[in-house]
């Protein structure tokens, strides 16, 4: 859309200046008035949207939008104009010069505000709200992002009504099945959090948030994990301000605390209030304001519900590549209606033979959908074990209320068959996807949607498995029935071909591999868009097919555009863009250029470092990298000195036995060697071809590769006879292995 730089042939747009989760905020000009506006670009609604859902959407939007436009307020953000361009939904909006809270902090190094300024704000923001309030409005998604600060030291409150349009049109993902957004857990009420009732005095309770982490510099429950802070957020008091912060004025401290109540009855009544509570007390030196409420008063406050309880703290919830892909979500709209004998198959109703069962009672059926939604934010942060054993649980639950064909039963087998793929049990997933296709094709149909994205997985277990050749036929299957069902560009045809393009590679089919994801990258660019994230993955596919058949520059030049298109797209500290920039390393290092890949994975390692932290699995990559491109450089004590340390952190990050502690093992080994120590070369060796037997087996390519490393070891070592013994063992297990 910034592409075209004119917008209904009225609004110019002239740079980029924001980018969030919903969108893009450009400066531009509006010609027909010549004043200077903000353009906020939603993100596109997905291809899994029919053309129903996508309409009752555009309403929403237009509705949310008339709303905004409505607010007419000092501490309000105007709303100029909104609409549909080409597809991007957009709002027009007065571009505000200043700085929100959340940059404010970051500017001052998280330190908290000066006391002033935080009392001045706190009475803006209730002034806005207020008045907002007044109108029935209840802005939800109250954060220090969405408060500005101007330059004259005005604040507003941006985004009303735009965070629950987001939520609506799923940019965010969902903590419970009532389509609550879980985008900013450090500022949501507890009554969002559990899916009750929400008013005006849920953004009193995100305002307190707010003011306390400006106030202190951190937020209330300042967690490393997203569920500590969800928790925080229902059954703990907050330490008082003052623990923090000595300054803070003990009635500041009390407004603040009253607002954090862990019920909405327990807050200040109104916005009007809080505005006129805060304003006396900071004109007066002893305000007569009521004492804070001792902490046994929330001892009896609901908790969250079961199933949380047993989650434990784990990594702080990043971008990182931990993060499960982007994915159709073929849960959406599951319902009990499964139990009314409606088929939701198509737009003409079929009517199916009733289940010979009792229909559960709603309040159940929201729980299970609450905890399938639990399961599935948990594998969006990397907790595969945890999600794992939720959507166990929720399967066994809906089997035994729903039936084993529900499409909600299946739709949790199918979470349970995704994460014991992600956590290297790919047998078990196996069998799990085939039982969910199977009770798809007998509920649902053979071409069905949902059935197809089951045997898609299947497929990719299998090549998982190293069964490349069912996962082809597999794949081959799924894909003729989406051409023939959905057509040859739908987007979820094409990722279809795009597996089947990378599977060929895996079969050493690589002009063939090449020649399809080229057909797919064109493909998705025409349909998806030149910079969408999955045209980005299919072209990333053909820069690895050309580096299999030798052409590295071709490779170097796909991947540098690759990481270039994904930095504008997704951000400079994406993980894909880094993980391109990695490849572009791999290249350079291809071509014997070895002092340049060098330079890039240093820069890699300190961004790697300050994203992901020194002993992140890809930091050890990048550094991995780097200590090669030492040994390339002839630089072997440096080159030897960054393989042993990278190992050891493998072994204690990764374990012992992991293929890429392995991998860092064998380039220690290959150092030594480079060093004329090869005594201590082959200790190594030996080392790392028992663990990878132990591992993948004696006939596996890396097996066979160590033993490979060894005998050569014995040449240098003079023990030719068993260097020769060893070759031959070698290619007997290697022409086995071929038959």
């Amino acid at each position: 859309m910034a592409e075209s730089r004119l917008i209904q042939g009225r609004y110019r747009l002239l740079d980029l200046i924001g980018r969030g989760g919903m969108g893009e905020v450009y400066r531009a000009v509006d010609e027909s008035l010549g004043r200077r506006v903000a353009v906020k670009c939603l993100k596109p609604m997905g291809p899994q949207h029919d053309a129903s859902f996508t309409t009752v959407l555009r309403e929403r939007f237009r509705r949310e939008a008339r709303v905004a436009a409505a607010l007419q307020h000092r501490g309000v953000t105007v709303v100029h104009d909104f609409g549909e361009y080409e597809g991007v939904l957009y709002l027009v909006m007065e571009l505000l010069e200043g700085r929100n809270l959340s940059q404010l902090l970051e500017g001052n190094q998280q330190h908290p505000l000066p006391v002033s300024d935080v009392v001045d704000i706190a009475e803006q923001v209730a002034d806005a709200l207020a008045y907002t309030h007044e109108q029935g409005i209840v802005h939800r998604d109250l954060k220090p992002a969405n408060i500005m600060r101007l330059t004259d030291g005005a604040v507003k409150i941006c985004d009303f009504g735009i965070a629950r349009l987001g939520a609506d049109i799923g940019f965010t993902s969902k903590l419970t099945g009532t389509g609550i957004a879980m985008g900013t857990p450090h500022y949501m009420s507890p009554e969002q959090i559990s899916g009750g009732h929400v008013d005006h005095r849920s953004d009193l309770y995100s305002l307190g948030c707010v003011l306390y982490e400006i106030a202190t510099g951190v937020p209330p429950f300042d967690h490393d994990d997203t569920w500590a802070v969800l928790v925080g957020h229902r059954d703990t008091t907050p330490e008082p301000l003052r623990t923090h912060r000595a300054e803070i004025p003990d009635y500041f401290q009390t407004i603040v605390l009253d607002l954090l109540a862990k019920t909405p009855d327990g807050r200040p009544a109104d916005a009007k209030d809080l505005r006129r509570r805060i304003g006396a007390a900071a004109r007066h030196a002893h305000p007569a304001l009521p004492p804070p409420r001792p902490a046994h008063q929330l001892t009896h406050e609901p908790r969250l519900p079961s199933w949380t309880r047993s989650m434990t703290t784990g990594p702080k919830a990043t971008g990182g590549s931990a993060l499960r892909p982007a994915l159709p979500d073929h849960t959406a709209g599951l319902t009990g209606e499964w139990t009314t004998g409606v088929d939701l198959r198509g737009p003409s109703l079929v009517r199916l033979p009733r289940q010979e069962r009792p229909t559960p009672p709603p309040e159940l059926l929201a729980v299970l959908a609450s905890r399938h939604n639990a399961g599935l934010s948990l594998g969006r942060l990397g907790r595969w074990e945890e999600a794992g054993e939720v959507h166990r649980a929720v399967a066994a639950e809906r089997e035994h209320v729903l039936g084993p064909d529900h499409p909600d039963t299946l739709a949790s087998r199918y979470e349970v068959g995704f994460t014991l793929s992600r956590t290297g049990r790919a047998a078990d997933a196996l069998r799990e996807f085939a039982r969910v296709a199977d009770g798809r094709e007998r509920s649902m149909g053979a071409d069905h949607p949902e059935t197809l994205a089951a045997r898609q997985e299947t497929a990719y277990v299998l090549g998982q498995l190293g069964r490349h050749f069912e996962a082809h036929d597999v794949y081959a299957a799924v894909l003729a029935s989406r051409e023939r069902t959905t057509g040859h560009d739908h987007p979820d045809t094409l990722r279809c071909r795009h597996n089947l393009a990378f599977n060929l590679s895996r079969l050493g089919r690589l002009e063939d591999s090449y020649r399809m994801a080229l057909d797919v990258a064109a493909a998705r660019a025409r349909v998806l868009g030149a910079e969408h994230p999955d045209t980005l993955v299919t072209w990333y596919e053909v820069a690895y097919a050309l580096g299999q058949l030798g052409r590295w520059t071709e490779a170097l030049g796909t991947y540098r555009e690759v990481a270039a298109a994904r930095g504008r797209a997704l951000g400079a500290d994406h993980p894909d863009t880094l993980a391109a920039r990695y490849e572009v390393g791999i290249s350079l290092g291809r071509l014997g250029r070895s002092a340049e890949a060098l330079q890039l994975y240093r820069d890699l390692v300190d961004d790697r470092t300050r994203v992901n932290g020194p002993n992140d699995p890809e930091t050890l990559r990048a550094r991995h990298g780097l200590g090669v491109n030492l040994g390339r450089l002839a630089r072997w004590e440096e080159a030897l000195a960054e393989a042993r340390d990278v190992c050891a952190l493998r072994e204690r990050v990764l374990g012992p036995e992991h293929p890429d502690t392995l991998v860092s093992r064998r380039e220690v080994a290959v150092g030594l060697g480079w060093l004329g120590r090869w005594a201590d070369a082959l200790t190594v060796y030996v080392q790392v071809a028992e663990a990878r037997e132990r591992v993948f087996g004696t006939d596996h390519p890396d097996a066979l590769a160590s033993r490979n490393d060894e005998a050569h070891c014995l040449e240098q070592l003079g023990r030719h006879g068993e260097a020769v013994e060893l070759y031959r063992r070698v290619a007997a297990l290697r022409q086995q292995r071929g038959r």
